[in-house]
């Protein structure tokens, strides 16, 4: 691989000074300018972005498609004040907004689709929002906006909105495809095409992918497999316009957990056996799981099924003109999701063979005298030096999402009048049967079984394993989470004068939430007539003494929600150019679901998080450069931490946190259009703030003042690209990731460092035809960007579990316009 990175180093170099420079404005610009852009999120009429009294960040579908991202979360790091998690592959990976910690996924921003959301909540169990979304050549725009008016449009949005508009039909017909591969196998598909069918009135756009590809980590089977398709028809009349739009995905995902290395001084390194830049425990020896129930029947799963959501979309927005200056817009959806989700996620760290074996069970042990290790794949007995205990976890989910956004605008000559009401009920049923198995501590792990030869094979206990599986449906549970959302929303924006304005806005939340779980008791398939072998019968081993059994129980529990969420900005366009302005924000977070099912009989415990936040911004906008400088300030109140450990408890801790920082965002054309850079940054101390309590084990603990988890002080990515001629482009790409915490404690021995990951490529416009060339990770850096929040120390040891970024990889891709 070192010599890939080399030749993407030598191709980007060709590049650079093969060519005379350009005189004119390229076609491949990456960036469309600022001063004239027209933005609609977080503000109740489209406006100049340059008008706008909010931190946002805009994308057109052109610099969406030279950025090429490999994920919706590898596109979100070019968002200042966004701290993105891109580790996790394709999706299932986390944002954490403005220093808001959170046990992952996009718990304080809503993601949505042409304003309405991918799902209500974005940050279920299991269910993240990136896992129902693709960037594909039908999207439009990315708009990312930070804090500010981000509550009065959605709900659990305190920390942005992230919304992808997508493609509309125009009188043109026009169309995209687009062929791509890659280093790792990768074929896909890109297609988009509109226009109209009745000129002037009736519109239509369709476009989708579909991608097959191994991985960047080396799974042994397809990690990424399938698409979606998207569709929309709009009806234009004289005083307005009536949309319906449709939507299927069926997308497979391998889901890339912590793997172990080793600790060197400051620096992570490769752990025995384990290539850190392009190995997992997701491989396809170990794939298969088919175990017996308590209840009767076998449960199977195939690891490469992978995170495997079906969804479909079905909506429909009218916008009509009452006369009056009064107008109506209304959007609604309906959303199904029918969710598999398979994943390795691992026990602890290694441990070596003899210490597994003979340590006592309350030390991670199985507490054997004398033992054996046998692979499970031919009975070869084998002594390996290292073994990893692994979960195996299974997750069903059956979620929908019925949604309607109705709202009144009045516009008289000063400004404009908003009012709304905003109606979403949702569901979220879910299954868990989770296992353990025993492996090889290798990246091509094998499934060993582990047996005490001092006894007969007959006789009870003989095995700690059934076919590798060292505990049976250890954790089961059905539960099921229900929302419905009542909330009215009024947004005033008044113009002073012409340079000088100002915005309002308000949003009463009356929000109903209930659900249940079905209480579980413990078994065993002793007495079952079973047999482990054909032969020998269930009490020859261990792995089955503590499966769970569902029972016929169920607690049900209900919270309601009071709260109203506001904020007041006021912005200054000094000139065409430039403009300040300044928002404070008072909103919330709804209990999160584990928080709910951890204190399902004391749900007085939980709070709904409550964020205030400050800031002030400068912007400067013109056609060859831009910059803004937000700082911010931001409190929060009843903070809940709900990562689920390994053992299937989870945390149940509250804490406030501030955090105050500034935010970068910049972009330059130099010399007559031949240098562009872009570049965004965030500078911020997230702290906890009145955090004591009591540890599950009674001990106590103080983390007032340490550095909110998991999230680093400064990051910032800067992208320099040359225009060599009006067709060749080159580009480089810097992204750096300060050092983190991986716990509360800020112990030392869990600090995550700080990394830079660089990337490169070219394109050449030919006509309408675009060739292009992109590297990932060029220098196989070992980027850390989590370590194991469920299970946080290796005490003793230099071996410590964490999930860095993919190793390097490069695609190339063809797209033709017509």
């Amino acid at each position: 691989m070192k010599k890939k990175s080399i030749f993407l180093l030598a191709a980007t170099a060709t590049l650079y000074f093969n060519n005379a420079y350009a005189q004119e404005t390229p076609q491949d610009s990456v960036k469309v300018s600022s001063i004239d852009q027209i933005v609609i999120t977080g503000n109740s009429n489209p406006k100049k972005k340059i008008e706008s009294s909010t931190a946002i960040s805009t994308f057109s579908s052109k610099e969406i498609q030279k950025q090429n991202p490999i994920s919706a979360a590898a596109l979100l790091q070019r968002v200042p004040g966004f701290a993105v998690e891109t580790s996790g592959g394709e999706v299932g990976n986390n944002l954490f907004a403005r220093g808001i910690p959170s046990a992952g996924a996009y718990e304080f921003v809503q993601v949505q689709e042409d304003g309405l959301p991918v799902f209500e909540d974005g940050a279920l169990q299991f269910a993240n929002a990136d896992n129902f979304f693709r960037v594909d050549n039908s999207v439009s725009r990315l708009e990312a906006l930070r804090g500010g008016s981000g509550s009065i449009y959605a709900n659990n949005s305190t920390g942005g909105l992230i919304n992808f508009i997508t493609k509309e039909g125009t009188n043109d017909f026009k169309g995209t495809a687009k062929l791509e591969t890659s280093t790792y196998g990768l074929m896909r598909t890109d297609l988009n095409v509109g226009g109209a069918l009745v000129k002037d009135k009736l519109f239509f756009n369709v476009g989708g992918f579909y991608r097959s590809d191994d991985g960047i980590r080396k799974t042994g089977f397809k990690a990424n497999n399938g698409g979606q398709i998207r569709m929309n028809l709009k009806y234009v009349f004289d005083k307005g316009y009536a949309k319906v739009y449709y939507k299927k995905l069926d997308d497979r995902n391998t889901f890339f957990l912590p793997i172990p290395l080793t600790q060197d001084g400051e620096k992570l390194k490769g752990f025995q056996g384990f290539d850190p830049n392009y190995g997992t425990y997701s491989y396809r020896a170990i794939s298969q799981l088919n175990i017996p129930q308590a209840g009767g029947g076998f449960f199977s799963r195939n690891l490469e099924d992978g995170i495997h959501p079906k969804v479909d979309v079905l909506g429909a927005e009218f916008k009509y003109d009452l006369g009056g200056n009064f107008t109506v817009l209304n959007k609604t959806r309906y959303t199904n999701i029918n969710m598999n989700y398979t994943g390795i996620f691992p026990a602890g760290a290694p441990k070596t063979a003899s210490d597994f074996a003979t340590k006592p069970i309350d030390e991670g042990g199985m507490g054997m005298t004398s033992y054996q290790y046998s692979l499970v794949s031919s009975g070869a007995v084998v002594d390996p030096q290292f073994v990893q205990k692994l979960g195996f976890w299974a997750i069903d989910k059956q979620m929908n999402n019925f949604v309607n956004d109705l709202q009144f605008n009045y516009k008289f000559d000063k400004g404009n009048v908003t009012a709304g009401f905003y109606k979403s009920n949702w569901k979220s049923h879910q299954y868990w049967n989770w296992s353990n198995i025993l492996t090889t501590a290798t990246d091509r792990p094998e499934l060993l079984n582990l047996v005490d030869p001092s006894l007969s094979s007959s006789s009870v206990g003989y095995s700690k394993t059934y076919n590798g599986v060292t505990d049976m449906s250890t954790l089961l549970r059905d539960s099921q989470i229900q929302g419905s959302l009542n909330d009215l929303y009024l947004n005033l924006d008044y113009n002073v004068t012409d340079a000088l304005s100002f915005n309002g806005g308000i949003r009463y939340s009356r929000d109903f939430y209930k659900g249940y779980k079905v209480n579980t008791t413990t078994a065993n398939l002793n007495n079952s007539g079973l047999t482990v072998d054909g032969t020998h019968g269930f009490d020859t081993t261990t792995a089955d003494d503590h499966m769970n059994v569902l029972g016929n129980q169920f607690t049900y529990w209900y919270y309601d929600i009071n709260k109203v969420s506001y904020t007041l900005a006021s912005n200054y366009k000094i000139n065409r150019e430039n403009a300040v302005y300044a928002r404070f924000s008072h909103g919330f977070r709804s209990p999160n679901e584990e928080a709910y099912y951890n204190n399902i009989g004391n749900l007085d415990a939980v709070k709904p998080v409550q964020t205030n936040q400050l800031e002030v911004g400068y912007k400067y906008y013109s056609r060859t450069f831009d910059i803004a400088v937000i700082p911010f300030y931001s409190a929060l109140k009843n903070l809940s931490f709900t990562d689920v450990y390994s053992d299937g408890t989870s945390e149940n801790k509250f804490a406030n946190t501030t955090n105050l920082g500034v935010e970068i965002e910049g972009f330059a054309r130099l010399f007559n259009n031949v240098f562009e850079i872009t570049f965004n940054g965030t500078i911020q101390n997230p702290k906890y703030k009145d955090f004591t309590g009591r540890n599950a084990d009674g001990s106590t603990f103080n983390y007032d003042g340490n550095v909110v988890r998991r999230i680093p002080k400064f990051y910032f990515n800067i992208s320099p690209a040359v225009n060599i001629t009006k067709d060749w482009r080159a580009y480089i790409s810097m992204n750096y990731y300060g050092k983190r915490f991986q716990n509360e404690g800020n112990t030392e021995d869990n600090i995550l460092p700080s990394f830079t990951e660089f990337g490169a490529g070219m394109s050449y416009q030919l006509g309408k035809i675009r060739f292009a060339v992109d590297g990932t990770n060029i220098f196989n850096t070992i980027g850390i960007t989590e370590g194991d929040p469920r299970s946080q120390t290796v005490s003793g040891t230099n071996v410590r579990m964490a999930r860095p970024i993919m190793g390097a990889a490069a695609r190339a891709s063809i797209t033709l316009d017509f």
